[in-house]
């Protein structure tokens, strides 16, 4: 069972986005264009593509199909009824659908890891450098302008490291905001 708050660190978690309400639900947009928001009765809808949408309905049986003016544009399922890491698959693959071209390009090549001016310790760990790299904080510098809340938002960075970015901040005499 997952919850609003998960939701939204798995939204939050990826470039750009930005919570707002739609018809008074929350709401999660990229570059103004909506990919997921929870109905009063805690439904998350996700725009997805007709294959993600098809596989979510299949893993996901008390879901239905959201259309839009006879067109589907994605999926309803109970926020109860999906664990958080097909949560986090879910709202990932919305975000795709709906953010630019290079943009989502850009998160891509910071999943498999490539940014070519990163320079983060490699002993934080390969969940926290994605989500480092996918929230557009690719080098010290950067992440110093962040707090460790900010940075403990972000869906794959823990304690464990923080302090390891905060001690590599301090090495270079820099330090979280």
């Amino acid at each position: 069972m997952t919850t609003v708050a998960q939701l939204r660190k798995a939204a939050l978690g990826l470039p750009e986005t930005e919570e707002g309400t739609h018809f008074g639900m929350v709401a999660f947009s990229v570059r103004g264009k909506g990919f997921a928001s929870v109905t009063g009765d805690g439904r998350v809808q996700l725009q997805l593509s007709d294959d993600d949408a098809e596989a979510a309905l299949a893993a996901h049986p008390t879901g239905e199909r959201l259309v839009r003016m006879g067109t589907p544009i994605g999926v309803r399922v109970p926020l109860a009824d999906v664990d958080g890491q097909a949560l986090n698959s879910l709202v990932r693959a919305a975000w795709y659908r709906r953010a630019p071209k290079r943009l989502a390009a850009a998160l891509a090549a910071a999943d498999a890891g490539t940014a070519p001016d990163a320079d983060l310790p490699p002993g934080i760990g390969k969940p926290a450098t994605r989500a480092l790299l996918g929230a557009g904080l690719p080098t010290l510098e950067q992440v110093a302008g962040r707090t460790e809340a900010e940075l403990l938002a972000l869906h794959g960075v823990g304690p464990k490291a923080v302090r390891i970015l905060a001690e590599a901040l301090r090495e270079r005499g820099l330090s979280l905001r």
